[in-house]
């Protein structure tokens, strides 16, 4: 019993320690980055995930910092009406995730 509870906090902290280390950015943090070059401008990342989705209208978006890394999270929904989940490295705009939403 005493290594199942063990197993079971070590897991916890372990999932709690990842989450940790991201952090979402708020709009002046964003535009602070976009404008000294550390991020792509916002139309350029968008038009990079809708060059993977042609036709697809963009939903939500969000900015985050993980491990020191920014992500760019974007929803779109495709002319079939499917929505996508695109993330993308914000320096690049390389596709990190691209998959359909449940």
């Amino acid at each position: 019993m005493k290594k199942l509870t063990a197993l079971l906090a070590t897991a916890l902290i372990a999932a709690t320690a990842g989450v940790a280390q991201a952090r979402d950015l708020g709009p002046d943090e964003a535009l602070k980055l976009r404008d000294a070059g550390t991020i792509l401008s916002f139309d350029k990342l968008n038009a990079a995930a809708l060059a993977k989705h042609p036709g697809a209208t963009v939903g939500e978006t969000e900015l985050d910092e993980e491990y020191g890394r920014y992500i760019y999270q974007v929803d779109l929904l495709d002319a079939q009406g499917v929505q996508w989940d695109v993330e993308l490295d914000a320096s690049n705009a390389q596709i990190l995730k691209d998959h359909q939403d449940d």
